[in-house]
């Protein structure tokens, strides 16, 4: 039997993570749910670049501060606010779901500190995998399902468009294309405007002075392409703060809010 993961912080949806394995789980079921109580208050959730040109029609595209940025689907302007679910996890509108959610309650994760190798885990928790009358079985006899077989496979998929997101931001560090980032937002019958920050983002003035070979590169290999689906996102910028408005969600006062990186 395989111990369980070794985490001392667990991303985020996460309240605790098991592995999945034919002993323990033979008999369990996993089954699906019209509403995810994981998404309610989570303003900002991590992307993959392979995601942008989808994700950009929906919501802004941000990325987090911090040393080790990584992009974020901003789902509301303030913390504790998604404009796109109700208070049971309703989706309110067919929206784009970034991979990162979809994938719960599954991941793939580390089983011991000093190996790479990752396995497949979920969260006890989450109410999706247990034993269930009904639901997908997890395993058919001595092999996994083929329920399993395709969450394995696209976890697999996701490390994949993470480390091809990681070489992505790599690539807008090392021409120190990123800055701090700070958006104002006027409120009809407010006089002052609310100003975010917290977030960092492509700096269209440094984009422009880089150089001819460099940009060409990077319309070959399609990195430019989603740094401006990064820059044509932000118009939702408004969007997404007048949905929170009309919610009765909006900020009391202006806030100095942004998007931080999730756990």
């Amino acid at each position: 039997m395989a111990s369980a993961p070794q985490n001392s912080t667990l991303p985020l949806f996460y309240n605790d993570l098991a592995p999945l394995n034919r002993q323990d789980h033979a008999g369990w079921q996993s089954r699906g749910t019209d509403r995810a109580p994981w998404l309610v208050g989570q303003h900002a959730i991590p992307l993959t670049v392979e995601e942008f040109p989808m994700a950009q029609r929906h919501f802004p595209i941000i990325f987090s501060g911090g040393d080790d940025p990584v992009p974020l689907a901003l789902l509301g302007m303030n913390e504790g606010v998604n404009v796109f679910v109700d208070d049971e996890g309703v989706m309110t509108d067919p929206v784009y779901l970034p991979a990162y959610a979809r994938r719960y309650p599954f991941m793939l994760a580390k089983l011991r500190p000093d190996s790479e190798e990752l396995s497949l885990c979920f969260d006890p928790t989450s109410g999706l995998v247990g034993e269930f009358d009904d639901g997908a079985p997890l395993f058919d006899g001595e092999e996994a399902s083929e329920t399993t077989k395709g969450m394995l496979q696209f976890c697999e998929q996701f490390e994949i468009a993470g480390q091809k997101t990681a070489q992505f931001v790599a690539e807008l560090k090392k021409h120190d294309l990123l800055m701090d980032g700070e958006l104002a937002l006027q409120i009809d019958g407010q006089e002052q405007p609310f100003t975010y920050r917290g977030f960092r983002m492509v700096d269209e003035a440094k984009l422009r002075e880089v150089r001819g070979d460099v940009l060409r590169g990077w319309n070959q290999s399609g990195l430019l392409p989603l740094v401006y689906a990064h820059l044509f996102s932000l118009d939702l910028v408004r969007e997404i703060f007048g949905r929170q408005v009309q919610m009765g969600k909006g900020p009391i006062e202006a806030p100095q809010a942004g998007a931080p990186l999730p756990a």
